[in-house]
């Protein structure tokens, strides 16, 4: 087995699902690098739609080492018998793949950990995927002992690929569960014996694989069947319930010296002083107004009555990437949408669109906001007037004083949910 490792496919193998894994990963780094329970799904994706594939097209390509050398009659002399013969063909190329894989994923582990802003590490698939590659090693090995055909082996892989592609990127439904490649809704993260389940059925299905082949008793394979059957049974029977919501994907972490006070997802606890700069322009001009909503949520959904949502901070590739806010002008500008927006009316008045606007323009102006006055004083004449009705009430606005200011923008927040629009303030 040491000359086998040292100077047989298993390097090889090692060193391609290394780079496969590593250059997967590469590939998409602002969308991982940061979020725990995200570098552990992307992992999870390689290690089935390449490093499986891979492993099971090396196995293919070490089992017909004997055919292709014409030395198999020759094998069958020797006192070894045909399992220790089959494991010291097979376990170095299956371990070298592994080992490859492992190394990929503590690489990755290792570009998370400095951008990681409150959540922990997710590793329990870590074990589960490594028993893939080996089983996906193992199980190559046998199909090409068995099938004396030359391109079985980048056939496999391709087979294999699909197979997973397939099933990652739709809904596979409850038998879907069994295939190694399925997963849960983003944000969610394995329940602890669904990595232990995973291991067991593709590890036994391997194993049996295995001990068909190669045992002269063919009844033992039954029992790392009927472990496989066991393991089948549990994977269908939860379904969805293998994946659960991350523990702190319920709490807030606040910042009480603001009005209205800014909290976000405990998961992203380190970015809550980046958020409180990047909304400072508007907590600052909304300071001494009244009937403003209690708080600012990071929280999806209908936010209840005397909150309103932040501009949303996963997934990770697009707010933020590498634990930076990547705009704080554009998100403090859709913070302040929130705030003025009225998402229940079916229409607004052409007067309140213009109020709604001064107040945003306040608050935080789109930072696009030249561009599209410059669109609409080239449009027609209806595009002219409205642009000068919105230069006009941000005029206004910005003329006032600050305790005139305070008290039109605390009428005007007390009828920022109403569609009434003889309830909003005039400008």
């Amino acid at each position: 087995m040491r000359a086998e490792g040292l100077r047989g496919l298993g390097p090889w193998a090692g060193a391609a699902v290394l780079v496969a894994v590593a250059v997967g990963m590469g590939t998409g780094l602002d969308r991982w690098q940061g979020d725990w329970a995200e570098t552990g799904r992307r992992l999870h994706a390689a290690a089935c739609l390449l490093g499986a594939p891979l492993a099971v097209a090396a196995g293919c390509r070490q089992g017909g080492r004997e055919r292709r050398r014409g030395t198999g009659e020759l094998l069958r002399t020797a006192v070894r018998p045909p399992l220790a013969r089959f494991l010291v063909s097979g376990l170095p190329v299956a371990l070298w793949a592994v080992a490859g894989y492992l190394v990929a994923a503590v690489a990755a582990l290792l570009a998370t950990w400095p951008y990681a802003q409150g959540d922990r590490p997710y590793p329990a698939s870590l074990p589960a995927d490594a028993v893939l590659i080996a089983a996906a090693a193992l199980t190559g090995q046998v199909l090409g002992r068995r099938v004396a055909w030359w391109p079985v082996a980048p056939l496999a892989g391709l087979a294999a690929y699909a197979a997973s592609a397939a099933v990652a990127y739709q809904d596979p439904g409850a038998l879907g569960r069994l295939a190694p490649s399925a997963d849960g809704a983003y944000g969610t993260v394995p329940l602890w014996w669904q990595p232990v389940a995973m291991s067991v059925w593709t590890g036994s299905l391997a194993l049996t694989a295995v001990l068909a082949c190669t045992v002269r008793r063919r009844v033992l394979a039954f029992a790392p069947l009927a472990a496989a059957a066991v393991a089948g049974v549990l994977l269908v029977q939860a379904g969805d319930r293998l994946w659960h919501e991350r523990p702190l994907a319920h709490r807030q972490v606040c910042d009480t010296s603001t009005t209205p006070r800014i909290c976000v997802d405990a998961r992203y606890a380190g970015l809550l002083p980046q958020v409180v700069r990047a909304l400072s322009g508007v907590t600052d001009r909304l300071a001494g107004v009244r009937g403003l909503p209690v708080r600012f949520e990071d929280r999806p959904g209908r936010p209840r009555r005397d909150e309103v949502e932040l501009p949303m901070l996963t997934p990770v590739g697009r707010t933020v990437v590498r634990g930076r806010l990547t705009d704080p002008r554009q998100y403090a500008f859709e913070a302040g949408a929130a705030l003025t927006g009225r998402q229940d009316c079916a229409r607004t008045d052409p007067r309140v669109s213009a109020v709604d606007d001064a107040v945003q323009h306040y608050l935080a102006p789109n930072p696009a906001e030249a561009s599209f006055d410059r669109a609409a004083a080239r449009g027609d004449a209806d595009d002219r007037a409205a642009l000068a009705s919105r230069r006009a009430a941000r005029a206004r606005l910005a003329a006032m004083g600050a305790t005139e200011r305070r008290q039109w923008l605390s009428a005007y927040f007390a009828t920022a949910r109403g569609c009434d629009p003889g309830e909003v303030p005039s400008l």
